[in-house]
């Protein structure tokens, strides 16, 4: 089998994936690491698969399945390996994917019962773990608000844990038209605020029934107007002395109360 370089042509075009503008154009995204190689494989979104030629062997069992997937995998040399890859520390397996935008309408139509939405979200470490969380959760879908983080990023991938093949992930660039859809489809809109007028704890109720849960961006958090247009603002109770919680903790915890309410 022939090992490509750096220089290949295919590497070349597999590594312009890591711009937003080249995924959009080719309708494909890079992912690595052996966990969302194997979920893109398993979910049949793979198209081809790359590991490094002195990696192969740690990671023969998620060579075993793309071969069982009839995929071809490609043997990448040491330098190939680090022009692909997007982590500090390369892990030496790759796939190339077909895009997961789902549209909205499609999410919204099959009566989901429990949907995070981050609204412009920022950092992709903490919409990657969202997705992870909601994954983990029994989430229905992801959604992405307005300005947002491009779920395909390597980083957002790898913080997903593989997690963003599981379950869908939709975006909307309005906000408005996004919360009129979610409210549309039957969902109570909860927006997580510091001084919500809702206990978590006490919201046992309101969590029993189909919900979005709305989750603001790492800075600023929610836009006052998101929050407004919620059915409940809801806190979570902080015993100790930290000022706050952040996005990715502040998720985890209402997810998995929404879980224990249904």
């Amino acid at each position: 089998m022939d090992v490509l370089t750096e220089r290949s042509s295919r590497v070349v075009s597999f590594a312009r994936l890591h711009r937003a503008a080249t995924r959009r154009e080719q309708g494909r995204f890079l992912v690595e690491g052996p966990n969302a190689v194997t979920a893109a494989v398993e979910t049949g979104r793979a198209q081809v698969v790359l590991v490094g030629e002195d990696d192969a062997e740690r990671h023969r069992d998620v060579l075993a399945r793309a071969g069982d997937a009839g995929l071809d995998v490609l043997l990448l040399t040491e330098r190939a390996v680090g022009k692909l890859a997007d982590a500090t520390t390369p892990p030496g397996v790759f796939a190339v994917c077909e895009l997961l935008d789902a549209p909205l309408a499609d999410v919204l139509g099959g009566g989901p019962t429990l949907v995070a939405v981050a609204v412009e979200p920022s950092e992709p470490g903490n919409a990657g773990t969202i997705i992870r969380c909601a994954d983990a959760m029994g989430a229905d879908a992801v959604v992405f608000l307005g300005d947002a983080v491009d779920p395909h990023n390597g980083k957002c991938v790898r913080a997903s844990a593989g997690s963003v093949f599981h379950l869908p992930v939709a975006r909307e660039r309005s906000v408005d038209d996004g919360l009129a859809a979610l409210r549309g489809a039957g969902l109570t809109l909860l927006a997580t605020t510091a001084d919500g007028e809702l206990a978590l704890p006490e919201a046992g109720e309101v969590l029993a029934a189909p919900t979005a849960w709305l989750f603001g961006n790492e800075a600023h958090g929610l836009p006052p107007a998101v929050a407004a247009a919620a059915d409940h603002r809801v806190s979570i109770p902080i015993k100790g002395r930290a000022e706050s919680l952040n996005l990715a903790t502040a998720a985890a915890i209402c997810l998995y109360e929404s879980a224990r309410a249904n």
